[in-house]
């Protein structure tokens, strides 16, 4: 059986006016920075392949388990994706993966360094040429190059080999990792940006590139303000616990009725704070007229302040200093944040009987974002992505040997017969 002529694997909404509509996404990534950033494409209406190994994403298995076996961290990743199940390490898989490279507008991977240029997919010296207007993203953990180049990195290694973690806890216990992955979220945001800046450029020349991303540039550029502060002066920063290291007040004080945050970032609003809270005369108190002496005499202020708020209620509390202009809440678990009126008003936590999770953050006045679909099941969309392809499947032997034959011979991606599109 010969291969018949293709048509695109790839399925839009018609109805569709997201800013990404038409965009082809393949997303070869897995674990969290590639697949949340595939996600957010597809929040914007482009349409997204995932190929996903025999084995599947490892985080399939991470966390509370669904019914159908995926987990609830598989699940915050994955929606509104094609599905295919490629073994890549196959010349059939590779032979799949070369007819989606033919048309894909985007690719996001994040391999180990090397493995694409071993399957004959290298982006300089293959798909560059054979695809010029092909927006190419690779995510890893130190870069390609360099003393570390091509290391493997998880989060959490480079909280710690970034400085990040250093910074965070209290003063007299050991550095902690933040409580969320926020390295390789950060990573995603990067790689979301960094694709559209690629397609904004192609839009004016034609041509994509590479786009390069890191998690050890993502944890350099959460330092702010530590960083700057070590190049101003050779001071490493001392953690600080719930404080501000260079704004005071602006941190949690702990109440019978729980935790409760403020912050001050001038003197208008310390003034406005200590008027709600009674004690307006702290104001004009030496030790506390200027945010610079606020946080020499830090340790005595939140004293003060943590009196003042003891025996308040702090929904009340927190409505009285948000009226006055001064940033405060009451420290608010997952479950209370997520159905706080507020976020339910943004659309930010979705519950319609299909999808149950967190909505679409970037909001824009006239393209909409998608209706958010679960993530499917591993290799849910095989069969019907290979017909589009005119490829049989792996397990026809037969169909696959005539179609290899038939297949003129290529060393990697075949240059479509078209001049590079516009987006």
């Amino acid at each position: 059986m010969t291969a018949t002529n293709t048509t695109s694997p790839w399925t839009f909404d018609e109805h569709s006016n997201g800013a990404l509509s038409g965009i082809k996404v393949l997303d070869l990534s897995r674990v969290l920075a590639g697949p949340y950033c595939a996600q957010m494409m597809g929040d914007h209406g482009a349409s997204i392949i995932k190929v996903e190994s025999p084995m599947g994403d490892e985080t399939r298995q991470w966390g509370t388990l669904s019914p159908d076996g995926s987990s609830s961290y598989y699940y915050g990743l994955n929606r509104n994706k094609q599905n295919i199940e490629l073994d890549l390490t196959t010349g059939y898989g590779q032979d799949v993966l070369r007819k989606l490279l033919e048309q894909a507008d985007v690719v996001v991977e994040n391999f180990k360094i090397g493995t694409m240029a071993r399957w004959g997919f290298d982006y300089d010296s293959v798909l560059a040429s054979a695809r010029p207007e092909l927006v190419y993203c690779r995510i890893s953990g130190f870069g390609a190059d360099g003393v570390m180049g091509g290391m493997p990195g998880y989060d959490a290694v480079l909280q710690a080999y970034g400085g990040l973690m250093s910074i965070n806890g209290y003063p007299d216990r050991g550095p902690l990792r933040v409580g969320v992955p926020i390295v390789d979220i950060v990573a995603a945001n990067l790689a979301f940006s960094g694709i559209l800046l690629a397609l904004h450029d192609r839009h004016r020349t034609g041509l994509g590139q590479f786009v390069d991303i890191s998690l050890l540039d993502s944890v350099s550029s959460l330092l702010i303000p530590h960083s700057g502060n070590w190049a101003m002066t050779g001071t490493d920063p001392a953690r600080t616990g719930a404080a501000h290291p260079s704004v005071a007040p602006y941190q949690t004080f702990d109440t019978p009725s729980g935790e409760f945050f403020i912050g001050t970032g001038n003197d208008r609003q310390f003034r406005s704070l200590m008027t709600v809270l009674g004690r307006p005369e702290i104001a004009d108190d030496t030790r506390f007229s200027s945010n610079p002496l606020r946080v020499a005499n830090v340790a005595e202020l939140s004293e003060l302040i943590a009196g003042a708020v003891a025996d308040r209620d702090l929904d009340e509390l927190s409505r009285q200093l948000n009226s006055a202009g001064v940033p405060a809440s009451p420290v608010k678990t997952i479950g209370e944040a997520l159905t706080d009126e507020q976020t339910l008003h943004r659309n930010l936590f979705i519950d319609d009987g299909d999808y149950r999770g967190v909505g679409v953050p970037i909001k824009l006045s006239r393209s909409m974002s998608q209706k958010p679909v679960p993530p499917a099941r591993k290799g849910a969309h095989t069969a019907q992505i290979l017909s589009r392809l005119g490829l049989p499947s792996a397990a026809d032997e037969d169909s696959y040997r005539e179609h290899l034959h038939a297949r003129p011979p290529v060393t990697a991606i075949e240059a479509p017969h078209r001049k590079p599109t516009n987006v």
